[in-house]
């Protein structure tokens, strides 16, 4: 019995060095990225909106931007938002975990870096960091922080095109991004559909854009995302779906979303998620 008492209170060492020191590399490994976002952001003075840009957008996206700007609205220089959800961990199915993370962002240049802990089990969790930072996509899951599933990263690939895609379509976080002094430029499809494009370094990315019938943003949707399957990136149609919109600092943000992927198999949901705190800096 003693032997056995000898060999478990081992067992249990050796998890928690694991754990401390998964810990402690994912900890430097965030921190580097979010000095490297903060080295990458442009300097400028505080600034207001100024609503002469609505008058020229197609109506659909200035009606959103009517509601979601406060009077006086300052334009976003960063945002920290945390999210609590759950995210599919098949590439075919339905295996959803619970997640918590963090996101940090800045608005120009456009970057963020998301860190997030997928619980796979009692004290196991897939840690991910998604970024965008200084114009390099980055996609990193690792067990326990310490044990590394894949690295992707590129600077004007597939990557770097799908982390551009993630910022520009959680726009309506930080909405004065989406005015056209902030980079975008728009064009009309329809009453309730406009296409958006933004261009960062040698990326040029349009994306179509849903409103619904409360004049807010629904939806985003562009035709060749790259997935990731089986640690190849493969273009993809994607969308996602923003609702729950409440008051926020002011601004008028959706705190509920989903993003999926429209394979020939049909619509698969990955990510589901809820802002359980977003703090805006101007």
């Amino acid at each position: 019995m003693k032997r056995l008492s000898v060999g478990l209170l081992g067992v249990v060492g050796v998890a928690l060095a694991a754990w401390g020191a998964g810990q402690w590399r994912w900890s430097g490994k965030s921190q580097a990225l979010l000095d490297r976002l903060e080295s990458s952001r442009e300097r400028a003075p505080q600034a207001t909106v100024d609503l002469r840009e609505l008058d020229g957008l197609p109506p659909p996206v200035a009606r959103h931007l009517r509601q979601a700007l406060p009077e006086g609205a300052t334009l976003i220089r960063a945002v920290d938002v945390v999210h609590r959800g759950t995210f599919n961990m098949s590439q075919a199915g339905e295996q959803w975990r619970p997640f918590t993370s963090h996101q940090r962002v800045v608005t120009r240049r456009p970057g963020f870096v998301w860190d997030a802990r997928i619980s796979m089990g009692p004290g196991v969790a897939v840690h991910v960091h998604d970024a965008y930072v200084d114009g390099e996509g980055i996609l990193e899951p690792a067990i326990l922080g310490l044990y590394s599933l894949m690295q992707l990263r590129d600077r004007g690939g597939e990557v770097a095109r799908g982390e551009l895609m993630r910022f520009f379509a959680e726009a309506a976080w930080y909405p004065t991004a989406l005015l056209p002094s902030q980079g975008v430029r728009w064009e009309p499809i329809d009453d309730t559909h406009a296409r958006g494009t933004l261009v960062d370094g040698p990326l040029t990315l349009p994306m179509t854009f849903g409103f619904g019938a409360d004049g807010l943003l629904a939806s985003m949707r562009v035709e060749d995302r790259g997935r990731t399957v089986d640690g190849t990136v493969v273009p993809t149609p994607w969308e996602g779906r923003m609702s729950n919109y409440q008051r926020r600092d002011g601004y008028l943000v959706p705190l509920d979303g989903e993003v999926a992927w429209l394979t020939p198999q049909g619509r698969l949901p990955y990510w589901r998620g809820t802002i359980t705190d977003i703090t805006y800096q101007c």
